[in-house]
């Protein structure tokens, strides 16, 4: 999930399943286009990509889909998209978990109510409370596609991020320090093995290096220091480590934004979700031109399997 930015939405990459994703013309984008949502004109807050379809939050708190799942519902702070569930965030605050085929209708599969936290009440501040999908309001708790849907994390925890990979996740905690847990059987946990972790683990080769974001591919993990420094391991079939390999094959890539709001994109682009005009597939960093010829400033990233979502604004603004 892209953290929540004001700016214009782009899209490029895979399209077949009819995901809002630039012009949705055929079935991929080689190169970044204007979003076009179900509601045209709509102010996009958030946008989570799954393999087949797409949620877009607009400000207005509602939620829309495109792609092989369609429909839109109001009332909605948040969303996250999982080709196995699609969990919304409403009001009140209750957690609501769907089947993506049923379009929003009917009744979810399971729904939490959540209950507030008082902001301070037991040190954790307001960047933790206004925590994206899938880490919960009060980063107490995270949800999953597979059951058991809620999660609660440990609260020494002090969880400030938390995304998920095909089999693993990652926390970033309040002080920088990193966790993983989960399937390890690609090096995507970062503990020198090929070990499953069943709790989160203390990535020991960072620490004392602060980190500022976490990202989980399928499987393999990205990590940027507070200096700008960015650390990835894992699997790197498609070159998505940005290290050499025999065979590109088809998964995985890597989208790294710069403290400039550059964009680089590398590993596999068989759909152009690289964003280069081509669907030529790279195991190097190589900047997307068209925002630097746009005279745009990247934002946010969400980045889909086979597709990419950048928020970008104007050089200059705030």
């Amino acid at each position: 999930m892209a953290e929540e930015r004001r700016g214009s939405w782009f899209g490029f990459g895979f399209c077949g399943f009819g995901q809002a994703l630039g012009s949705g013309r055929g079935r991929q984008v080689h190169s970044p286009e204007p979003l076009r949502t179900p509601g045209a004109g709509a102010d996009v807050r958030r946008v989570s990509a799954s393999w087949s379809y797409t949620a877009v939050v607009t400000r207005g708190g509602q939620v829309q889909l495109s792609g092989a799942a369609g429909g839109a519902a109001g009332g909605c702070r948040d969303a996250w998209a999982s080709e196995a569930l699609l969990v919304v965030l409403r009001a009140g605050p209750e957690l609501q978990a769907w089947a993506p085929a049923c379009a929003l209708r009917g009744e979810p599969l399971w729904t939490h109510t959540l209950v507030p936290e008082a902001e301070g009440a037991d040190g954790a501040g307001a960047e933790a409370q206004a925590a994206a999908l899938p880490l919960l309001p009060g980063a107490r708790a995270y949800v999953s596609p597979r059951p058991p849907f809620y999660r609660p994390l440990a609260p020494e925890l002090r969880a400030r991020r938390l995304e998920l990979g095909a089999e693993h996740a990652l926390l970033l905690d309040e002080a920088g320090q990193v966790f993983s847990w989960g399937q390890g059987r690609h090096g995507q946990l970062g503990h020198g093995t090929l070990e499953a972790e069943p709790e989160p683990r203390l990535l020991e080769a960072l620490q004392g290096l602060p980190m500022a974001e976490v990202a989980a591919g399928g499987w393999h993990s990205v990590c940027v220091s507070e200096t700008g420094d960015i650390y990835i391991w894992g699997w790197n079939e498609s070159g998505q480590l940005a290290l050499p390999t025999r065979s590109l094959a088809e998964d995985g890539k890597t989208v790294a934004r710069e403290g400039t709001g550059e964009l680089y994109t590398w590993g596999w682009g068989k759909y152009g979700q690289l964003g280069h005009k081509d669907t030529t597939s790279l195991d190097r960093p190589r900047r997307v031109e068209y925002f630097v010829d746009k005279q745009l400033q990247v934002r946010a990233v969400s980045c889909g399997l086979w597709n990419t979502y950048v928020c970008a604004v104007e050089r200059g603004e705030s």
